[in-house]
């Protein structure tokens, strides 16, 4: 091996390459997944919710015939299920995505 410049066939210049094309197709995957909407509902639908990829929530509808000051804690239940739902479906779409650019490695920090 000539200086370590050929690692397993292939040559630094080939690596950081690789590596370039890699980071890119991640900042795409990583666009596309910000981008990616998800929805969830609870009560039978008189909850529902809407997030981003990136576990931010973008819309909450609640019907009006469960505001009923007299039963909070079941409104403030629904909310809490909707919003679990839908981070889950979120963070289950960004995994999604991100496993198709790294081959499935689990690689910190992407999200």
């Amino acid at each position: 091996m000539a200086k370590g410049y050929n690692m397993g066939g292939m040559n630094r210049n080939q690596m950081i390459q690789q590596a370039r094309k890699m980071q890119e197709q991640l900042i795409a995957a990583q666009q596309k997944v910000a981008a990616t909407e998800v929805s969830a509902s609870a009560g039978g639908g008189a909850v529902k919710v809407t997030a981003t990829g990136d576990m931010k929530l973008t819309s909450l509808t609640i019907d009006p015939e469960v505001l009923n000051p007299e039963d909070a804690e079941m409104l403030q239940d629904m909310i809490m299920a909707a919003v679990n739902d839908a981070l889950a479906s979120a963070e289950q779409a960004a995994s999604q995505q991100m496993s198709a650019i790294t081959g499935g490695l689990n690689i910190p920090g992407l999200f």
